[in-house]
């Protein structure tokens, strides 16, 4: 039997976008992509180590009550898997170790920033050194933003891209760093793969009309220095068909794929070069 991608996408605790990157992964050529509640996971009846591709998906974690995000960070951290001496975090770190794709969309990101899981530098899983905070307008957002890609960023999903037009909806999406070395060593290492851009994808923005919260440099979504793990607070499983556009009826020369889908595209080619 051919050799199979397989893609996970963990659900349950308030997200609420499982679906929709499941679909993504399948549309992008995983022949498996599973939606898998946290539960599963912790009762040990699915491990991460079946799966190549580990996805965590939007939506609103705990509510958000303590901040967006940090309870699940908290729990994904500490909580223990039944049956087995490890926690639920040995997984993700040996998942990582085997040079895996792991990718985090909206509160997805918000979670692996708050679990040390980026920007990790230097490798560096054990500490958080950035968050994901109010945004500036002090007010939920949901509105479509061009992104202009850093091409020389090690990042797997952006590779061959220049720019994408994807859709946010948050609250809590300005990214900001702990320290000024901290950003400039993100910058340095172009771990910053997207920037809230112009129109025209000229250039990292801090205007409101083009950075919707206000992040620090433009930021947008932020990888390792591998490359291999990715988070972003626009929802590219919100665009993988030219109907998805929010002027499809009125640009008749969209392709069939929505631009989002290229993510997805390029983390199973990624998948089918490196770990089949």
């Amino acid at each position: 039997m051919a050799k199979q991608v397989r893609a996970i996408v963990i659900s349950g605790n308030g997200t609420n976008c499982e679906r929709e990157v499941a679909n993504a992964c399948r549309l992008a050529g995983a022949e498996v992509a599973d939606i898998v509640h946290i539960s599963e996971l912790l009762a040990g009846r699915v491990r991460l180590d079946d799966y190549h591709f580990l996805n965590l998906a939007g939506g609103f974690l705990d509510g958000d009550d303590l901040g967006s995000a940090k309870a699940g960070a908290n729990r994904l951290l500490h909580a223990p898997v039944k049956g087995s001496s490890e926690h639920l975090i040995d997984q993700v770190r040996r998942f990582i170790a085997a040079g895996k794709l792991v990718l985090g969309v909206c509160n997805g990101f918000q979670l692996m920033v708050k679990m040390g899981l980026l920007p990790a530098l230097d490798g560096d899983f054990d500490r958080q050194s950035a968050t994901l905070t109010f945004n500036d307008g002090g007010r939920f957002l949901d509105r479509w933003v061009y992104l202009r890609v850093d091409t020389d960023s090690p990042c797997v999903f952006t590779a061959g891209l220049k720019g994408i037009y994807l859709p946010v909806r948050h609250g809590e999406g300005k990214f900001v760093t702990e320290s000024p070395e901290i950003l400039a060593q993100i910058e340095t290492r172009h771990l910053a793969p997207l920037r809230y851009s112009d129109g025209e994808y000229r250039a990292a923005t801090m205007e409101a009309s083009f950075n919707p919260n206000g992040s620090v440099a433009g930021i947008a979504g932020v990888c390792d220095q591998t490359g291999r793990l990715f988070g972003l607070m626009p929802h590219p499983e919100a665009y993988v068909h030219r109907t998805h556009h929010p002027r499809w009826t009125r640009e008749e020369d969209l392709p069939e794929e929505g631009m989002g889908l290229w993510l997805y595209q390029n983390a199973v080619r990624f998948i089918r070069e490196k770990l089949l």
